[in-house]
């Protein structure tokens, strides 16, 4: 068997040949089509088990098997009842289909292709909506995730990981194609993409719909990412969509259902003042995956974070993997002194912690008492890899009344189902950071939200025709921010004519301005829409759920809960932790013969995956046995020790790439050797950025001069007589910033609102003349007005 699990001794071949997708985005909701082509090139039958990603909120409501000429369409049943027919088709020589959701975390799904006779094919065909996020420059995001890190499962924690053979993406035995058809009201004015495209073709004179195609010979060797830009984006929509004519009235799919996409504008006199208090609190992952750029890029946006923070705030930082650190006992008050205790253990964090436990960690600081007014921001920057993730999400829900949560997924293959579940619970916002993306302006943009006022007493009401009522599908909404797009799910009941309109208001408290933001709809169904908003309407009903805290944890509640979660999901179509898709081929009756041998297909991994066990399944005698085949010596005495998957073993890195620095991170020994080699060169921002006070201000003194691109005596020379040291140095650092970074404002821009404050309290004299002979020195033309002076 080769260092990856892929083969057997007799070198028989994964049965996965391609997988094509067709995309179709209608305004900012995406149909995903996913066909998966197996071939059993074998002389015995086959279970393939394939083991894939999908985004978090995806609700998954098609789902067929092609085998032959024969087309076999799955349903929906009670997980456990599907598992049990599954393995009885198997017993009995049937041909069977099985896709199920993790229980751990709804954005992982296993399918089962069982008894493939020798030389068989099979075309699996699954479809899921799912909405598009909104990302920071108005584009609508969407991914098809490719790579599934291993998850850590915690120690103490029921269940073990999913199984997924993860291989180097150069030997994913599979190809993708990748089409996409956009569609919406406004026009589409862009389509970007992370892998190679062919270039846009627009299907009509107004641009409001177009294809696109990913470039052929793509190997699905990383995530697939869609950013979708329209013009005037950010316009409230409203989409009635007709109910199912077979299905009973009065049930979810039986009637109407409304979605509405709001965009609150908050008053500007409002928005420009930021908070100047706070528990900011920020909770970095240092498992052996973050290793490389992203563990670097995680340091320089904490010195931006650090340097952005207003005064009269408090701070700590905490960091995990297998254990965790804080660099404080307790937040403490943000000034120069604590700014640069912190600043130096920061710049000492390496990805050196081991496995992804997150969950202690939270724990802890949930446990620290809150600070009277000053209300507490939480960051949380992972690349998510944890098989906890309903634990995790649920225990930052319990303790959503305390703080907001902001959470960033770094790096292919972040849990979406994490990342988005820790800001919609923590009433934040989230924010991914794969392939080149930077990281620093998403989290200021992070931290912007966090410094603007926050919402309170949030209501939504509906104004709706006599004879029409709505039942809200949504949970309550818990958070708004300017620009960011909330959805509200309704399902309609009762006749109304077909000029008939509704209204919906959103009121809600701005640092003490009562607001309000409405939308007027019609109540006339949208044509060819299908079922996909009640199946996004189900899928959401289906997660509140499944995250509702019960106040009595007995079995009488969870089994009510489950029931109510089975019913709905079975009665949409949409997937569920509780409920599975199972599709049996009773043919004609033949048994096919001979043992079955299981083979689990690859998913392709990142430079950073391990290794996990490869499962043979057999049948022998009507009977089902599993029997585990060894692993990696590396993993298997991990996941004993549950000490998670990255931590580095000798075997485990006998198998990896070479890192950038020549070291192998594989305990708390090796942070002195990473700090021997000679570090390169800081990027200028940030080294101009480093020199500042927690005030606001900079020091004339040879570093900065050094920052500026100067000597000591250029920069002191021009300096005008009456202005003290620190004023000049302050203006002289905002002018260089104005002048060369403005490509980066998004990342520099608090601190220097938090300079241009701190030169005001000065009161400085021949502010004009500053600035004059700070553009000279420099060879800019920056204005006074626009440093804010």
């Amino acid at each position: 068997m080769n260092c990856c699990g892929l083969l057997t001794s007799q070198k028989e071949p994964v049965p996965l040949k391609s997988v094509e997708v067709e995309l179709e985005v209608r305004d900012h909701v995406a149909t995903v089509v996913s066909t998966l082509n197996y071939e059993n090139k074998e002389d015995k039958p086959l279970e393939a088990v394939f083991v894939f990603p999908l985004p978090g909120d995806a609700a998954v409501c098609h789902f067929s098997a092609k085998i032959g000429q024969t087309q076999i369409v799955a349903e929906v049943k009670e997980k456990q009842k599907a598992r049990e027919e599954y393995d009885d088709a198997l017993s009995s020589g049937q041909q069977a289909f099985l896709l199920e959701e993790s229980e751990q975390s709804p954005d992982i799904f296993s399918l089962s292709v069982g008894s493939l006779p020798p030389g068989e094919s099979a075309s699996i065909r699954l479809e899921y909506v799912t909405e598009l996020a909104v990302q920071a420059d108005e584009g609508l995001r969407f991914i098809l995730p490719a790579v599934l890190n291993p998850r850590y499962q915690p120690q103490g924690s029921e269940g073990g990981s999913v199984q997924v053979t993860s291989v180097p993406a150069s030997l994913v035995p599979y190809s993708l194609s990748f089409s996409a058809r956009v569609s919406s009201p406004r026009p589409v004015s862009k389509v970007e993409s992370n892998c190679p495209l062919d270039p846009l073709q627009y299907l009509n004179t107004e641009q409001s719909q177009a294809t696109v195609k990913l470039a052929a010979g793509h190997k699905f060797d990383r995530d697939v990412e869609l950013l979708i830009y329209y013009k005037d984006a950010h316009q409230p929509t409203a989409v009635v969509e007709a109910g199912q004519a077979s299905a009973k009235p009065g049930s979810l799919i039986g009637d109407p259902v409304v979605m509405l996409s709001l965009y609150p504008e908050f008053p500007q006199a409002v928005m420009s003042s930021l908070a100047s208090c706070g528990e900011f609190v920020f909770l970095l992952d240092r498992s052996g995956s973050m290793d490389g750029p992203c563990i670097k890029s995680a340091r320089d946006t904490l010195l931006l974070l650090l340097k952005s923070l207003p005064m009269g705030c408090y701070f700590n930082i905490y960091s995990f993997g297998s254990s965790h650190e804080h660099i404080f006992p307790k937040s403490v008050e943000y000034s120069q002194e604590t700014m640069e205790e912190a600043l130096k253990k920061v710049e000492e964090m390496n990805a050196n912690l081991g496995g992804t436990e997150i969950l202690k960690p939270l724990k802890d600081i949930y446990s620290q008492p809150c600070i009277p007014n000053q209300p507490r921001q939480l960051f949380v920057f992972t690349d998510g890899e944890v098989g906890n993730t309903k634990e995790v999400i649920n225990l930052v829900k319990k303790n959503s009344g305390s703080h907001r949560c902001f959470s960033f997924g770094i790096g292919e293959g972040a849990s979406s189902a994490l990342i988005n579940g820790l800001a919609k619970e923590g009433g934040g916002h989230a924010q991914f950071i794969t392939g080149t993306d930077r990281m620093q302006p998403k989290v200021m943009q992070s931290l912007r939200f966090a410094l603007q006022p926050a919402v309170v007493d949030i209501s939504v009401t509906w104004d709706l025709p006599k004879g029409v009522s709505v039942t809200a599908l949504s949970p309550p909404i818990t958070a708004l921010f300017q620009g960011q797009r909330s959805l509200i799910y309704g399902q309609l009941t009762g006749q109304s004519s077909e000029a008939a309109e509704g209204c919906v208001t959103v009121k809600y408290s701005l640092a003490g301005h009562p607001s309000q933001n409405q939308l007027h709809f019609s109540l006339q169904p949208a044509e060819d829409t299908g079922l996909t908003v009640h199946r996004l309407a189900a899928r959401t009903l289906i997660r509140s759920l499944e995250m509702e805290e019960t106040e009595r944890r007995g079995e009488q509640d969870e089994g009510v809960k489950k029931k109510k979660v089975v019913e709905l999901s079975v009665q949409s179509g949409v997937s569920s932790a509780f409920t599975s898709f199972i599709a049996v081929n009773k043919g004609n009756g033949e048994t096919i013969q001979g043992p079955l041998v299981r083979r689990n297909v690859p998913t392709p991994r990142n430079c950073r995956m391990y290794h996990q066990t490869m499962a043979i399944r057999m049948r022998s005698k009507g009977c089902v046995v599993k029997d585990e085949a060894p692993s990696s010596p590396g993993f298997r005495s991990n996941m004993k020790k549950k000490l998670g998957f990255f931590k580095r073993t000798q075997s485990e890195a006998d198998h990896l790439p070479p890192q950038s620095d020549g070291q192998h991170v594989n305990d708390a020994s090796s942070s002195s050797a990473n700090s021997s080699p000679q570090q390169p060169p800081r990027d200028p921002l940030l080294q101009l950025v480093s020199l500042q006070k927690a005030s606001g201000c900079w020091v004339l003194d040879p570093a900065l001069a050094a920052a500026l691109g100067k000597t000591s005596e250029e920069v002191e020379k021009p300096k005008p007589a009456s202005v003290n040291e620190e004023v000049w140095a302050t203006v002289l650092a905002l002018i260089w910033l104005h002048g060369f970074k403005m490509d980066a404002q998004e990342e520099w821009e608090l601190l220097a609102m938090k300079a241009t404050s701190w030169l005001r309290a000065q009161n400085a004299p021949c502010v004009t003349e500053c600035v004059d002979a700070g553009n000279s020195l420099l060879g800019c033309k920056v204005q006074k007005d626009v440093l804010g002076l």
